[in-house]
């Protein structure tokens, strides 16, 4: 099993106590240190623009002071929206992460971008955003061999080249079956929202004659904190997972031909946290049963930040995690 760890740094103002965007920021970097040395495996950083309650819009930033301050832990951007990134600035931008990370530690799951906002703020066209998606895919693959190359008419080239060979690796993101097609026509691999899109992508593979380069990475929840009491911590929680989980459901509504998101619903009180099978605020005993069940190929994300948590709770939950779960769990394995 492995651990990661997630965060979207949403830092919405529920009122007094609220923490700021600087402090969970802060917290967010020294977290991902913490997990280095705790072995955890990695860290998922998230992007979108204009949020109402400031979403990350720059994760390869904060990838780069976690990259500076951690030694071996994976940085994967997922997703990063590279349609509202001009193709050379991106291919710069990531090749510079990739020499301050050292080579294999920075992953990139591509996403095409789903908020009809978002494509208004950087002026893309969304109708045509599948073709600037894989132009800026083309771009990325030609701009990291360090060798000349036309661009818009122009020949160009940039540098410095990544210390990844070839650049970091990427996958395609997506929510539907053209996603899984165009990863395995391309060649990519592939991180969906679900296995069920993962096993369409592995026929598409086989279709073109090679098979999927790894099994689908199996995760979650949605969210887990360990606690010595539940219910008092709940209600701690509660307005972060009410207000982070309700807007996933409703930003999922504005995708195109929109799905099901099953890790979000729409919450409203304490009760409907309970009743969410993918919300787990366990003591330590029942955090030791749970993990002990899961599969040994599984990857337990923890979302320590989510929705604004305030970061001294989220301490808590992880300091029991590792001090008083993880040595009871025989098959936790934390990195490769």
């Amino acid at each position: 099993m492995r651990i990661g760890l997630r965060y979207d740094m949403r830092a919405p103002d529920l009122g007094p106590g609220s923490a700021s965007p600087a402090q969970l920021y802060e917290a967010a970097v020294e977290q991902a240190k913490w997990a280095d040395e705790q072995g955890f495996a990695a860290v998922y950083l998230a992007e979108h623009h204009g949020a109402e309650d400031n979403y990350c819009p720059a994760p390869m930033i904060l990838a780069a002071a976690m990259a500076g301050a951690t030694r071996s832990i994976a940085l994967h951007l997922s997703a990063l929206c590279i349609t509202m990134h001009h193709p050379l600035r991106l291919a710069e931008d990531l090749a510079v992460l990739d020499l301050i990370a050292g080579p294999g530690r920075l992953l990139v799951t591509a996403g095409m971008g789903y908020r009809p906002h978002e494509f208004e703020m950087f002026g893309v066209d969304y109708p045509g955003r599948a073709a600037v998606y894989e132009h800026t895919l083309d771009v990325l693959r030609r701009a990291w061999t360090g060798e000349e190359f036309v661009f818009d008419g122009t020949t160009v080239r940039v540098t410095p080249t990544p210390a990844s060979p070839g650049g970091p690796t990427v996958y395609i993101g997506g929510n539907a079956k053209p996603s899984a097609r165009r990863a395995a026509r391309l060649g990519l691999g592939y991180r969906p929202a679900s296995e069920e899109l993962y096993e369409y992508y592995e026929a598409e593979c086989a279709r073109a004659g090679r098979p999927a380069p790894e099994p689908f990475p199996k995760h979650g929840p949605a969210f887990v904190h360990v606690t010595e009491d539940p219910e008092r911590t709940l209600a701690r929680l509660a307005p972060h997972l009410v207000h982070a989980s309700t807007m996933y459901a409703r930003w999922a509504g504005e995708r195109a031909g929109a799905r099901v998101n099953g890790y979000w619903k729409e919450l409203g009180d304490i009760e409907s946290i309970k009743a969410d099978p993918r919300m787990w605020i366990l003591t330590p005993e029942e955090a030791v049963q749970r993990l002990r069940a899961l599969e040994p190929d599984y990857e337990l994300r923890l979302h320590p930040l989510l929705g604004g948590i305030p970061p001294e709770l989220s301490w808590q939950s992880l300091e029991l995690l590792v001090g008083q779960v993880l040595p009871q769990v025989p098959t936790a394995a934390t990195r490769d």
